[in-house]
């Protein structure tokens, strides 16, 4: 008898440990480790305030499992957010142990309050709704514009890329520059369209975004000296100004006719200009002058299969490559490249690099995704430039293929590079003495070799900042002038 008591006994002191341990060491049941269901991932406030805005919209979030959850719910902004959030009737910023039964669904009311006469706000007010349990986090995006643009908000997706035509077929599109432009996904130029930019247009991308310029699309940028065109994050806080990849890349297609970039500022972007064909290369032009490509994360300038030229350009700063051409025809002339990235994980690649060749992935006879060579002929021409930056000995690399012809010649240049054979005429091998290479102040100090090194008849008389270029011209995009008649910093703002 004392047997057959002993059994059920156990059982019992046993019972707590088998249910902890059938329920995941949780004793109330609750499933750590499930994934949350959401009607939407980013919730957007769509409505251009033209007074004190307050508007409130929803979004539902459902338990799949065959367990409750247990989960904390919070604005990631906290106290400062310009969100409020209500679940299931209770106003607040923080909810602690929110319970959502198996298969079951609450409801989150978000409201926001915006001023969009203060001109301190950013120009999309962005902050998250957090749900987390002990091993899981999600969130909800939250996206509502906050001062009075021009806004560009997608209507279209093709796969994982909002976007929105902003110039059809035969159109001919102008950006003024009475209130800035701010882009949520891509603004797309269409086949035949044309956008034109005018001087001192500010164009914030939220991001992900970017400007796609289609095959045969056209965009002319016209900035000028004094009013130059400002493309970057929509992020203002001068925090960021510091944060690479705030938004994708300007992409530029083939065409029937040239693009102009003139007195342009791009910054803060994964590629700050792509100029690439798309399907052929058709030998329209791309010219940019007079501009300032800097902070990107991955590379300033990228072509392939393009024809491409920049004068009177500063380059600076790129996480990669500062200029990659591969493949096409380049010419650049007072083009000051100045690498001096400091980020993680360090810069390897030289700051300028030509190769006959890139790599892209292409679908074999299987249906399989392989790794291919397409391999063209590239030709490089460098007049009066400056390639320079924190790599210990080479910021220029050639890369060539034999199959096809890789032709360049550098003709009065300042080139980081310990070989400097037949194809770099007249060219120094000497620290340029920026200003300061790391405050990327690129006008030369009254002792830089650049000065007075340069080539004359290239018929660029005035520098990247308007001022005259005086006998022989200096090297780089930046003509020498004593402190005081420096004007040091173009506005990214």
């Amino acid at each position: 008898m004392k047997r057959l008591l002993t059994i059920p006994c156990l059982l019992i002191a046993l019972l707590p440990f088998l249910l902890s341990t059938f329920t995941g060491c949780n004793p109330h049941g609750y499933d750590d480790s499930a994934k949350l269901e959401f009607s939407t991932d980013t919730l957007m406030f769509d409505t251009v305030f033209t007074t004190v805005g307050s508007i409130t919209r929803s979004f539902t979030v459902y338990n799949p499992s065959v367990d409750p959850v247990k989960l904390d719910i919070y604005l990631a902004g906290g106290d400062h957010s310009y969100y409020s959030i209500n679940v299931d009737g209770t106003a607040g910023c923080e909810f602690r142990g929110v319970e959502i039964a198996p298969h079951d669904s609450i409801f989150v009311f978000v409201k926001v309050n915006i001023n969009p006469t203060n001109q301190d706000l950013p120009y999309l007010v962005t902050d998250s709704v957090m749900f987390c349990n002990e091993s899981r986090r999600q969130a909800v995006q939250l996206v509502a514009f906050g001062q009075d643009a021009h806004f560009i908000v997608p209507d279209h997706n093709n796969g994982s890329m909002p976007y929105k035509i902003v110039a059809h077929e035969h159109e001919d599109i102008h950006w003024t520059n009475d209130k800035p432009w701010v882009i949520y996904g891509w603004a797309v130029v269409d086949s035949l369209g044309k956008l034109t930019i005018d001087p001192g247009t500010r164009v914030y991308v939220h991001k992900g975004g970017g400007i796609w310029v289609y095959r045969y699309g056209n965009i002319n940028v016209n900035g000028t000296a004094d009013q130059p065109v400002i493309i970057r994050g929509d992020r203002l806080e001068h925090f960021y100004d510091t944060d690479y990849a705030q938004w994708d890349r300007i992409w530029i297609n083939e065409g029937s006719s040239d693009n102009v970039i003139n007195h342009a500022v791009i910054t803060n972007a994964s590629i700050g200009l792509e100029v690439s064909a798309l399907e052929e290369y058709l030998g329209n032009k791309t010219t940019v002058n007079n501009t300032v490509i800097q902070n990107n994360y991955n590379f300033g300038v990228l072509g392939w299969a393009a024809n491409l030229e920049m004068n009177n350009c500063q380059v600076s700063n790129n996480g990669q490559y500062s200029i990659l051409m591969q493949i096409g025809d380049y010419k650049l002339n007072h083009v000051t490249v100045a690498n001096y990235y400091a980020g993680t994980p360090a810069r390897k690649a030289p700051a300028v690099m030509l190769s006959n060749y890139y790599e892209t992935t292409q679908v074999n006879a299987a249906g399989e995704y392989e790794n291919v060579y397409m391999i063209g002929d590239a030709n490089l021409e460098c007049n009066n430039c400056i390639f320079y930056g924190n790599n210990d000995k080479n910021e220029f690399g050639i890369s060539k293929l034999n199959d096809a012809s890789l032709t360049y010649q550098l003709r009065n240049c300042l080139v980081k590079r310990e070989d400097l054979d037949e194809h770099f005429i007249n060219c120094l091998n000497l620290d340029p003495k920026f200003v300061s290479n790391y405050g990327q102040d690129y006008n030369l100090q009254e002792n830089s070799p650049a000065i007075d090194a340069g080539l004359n008849g290239l018929g660029i008389t005035t520098d990247i900042l308007g001022r005259m270029r005086n006998g022989n011209p200096d090297l780089g995009a930046f003509e020498y002038y004593p402190a005081s008649d420096n004007r040091l910093r173009i506005n990214t703002h």
